[in-house]
């Protein structure tokens, strides 16, 4: 995932902007089930994960190309 974020964020540069988000954990309901004795304080909640995707689709990473976005909440 890394090299194909790098290499087509270098092909396309000019054109479109390419980065990927990296998230841990994400608190969903699927992964309170799979870990029930988990500190779910520390995990991504869907909410700050959308709120990083945003940013990137945003005007305001238009400048932002081939980044690589760990998003590792308080894991």
């Amino acid at each position: 995932m890394h090299r194909l974020t790098e290499s087509l964020a270098a092909e396309l540069k000019g054109k479109v902007t390419v980065n990927a988000v990296l998230p841990s954990i994400i608190d969903t309901a699927a992964n309170r089930a799979a870990m029930p004795k988990a500190d779910i304080s520390k995990w991504v909640t869907p909410k700050e994960l959308a709120d990083v995707i945003l940013f990137l689709a945003s005007d305001a990473a238009s400048a932002v190309t081939g980044a690589l976005l760990p998003v590792n909440g308080r894991v």
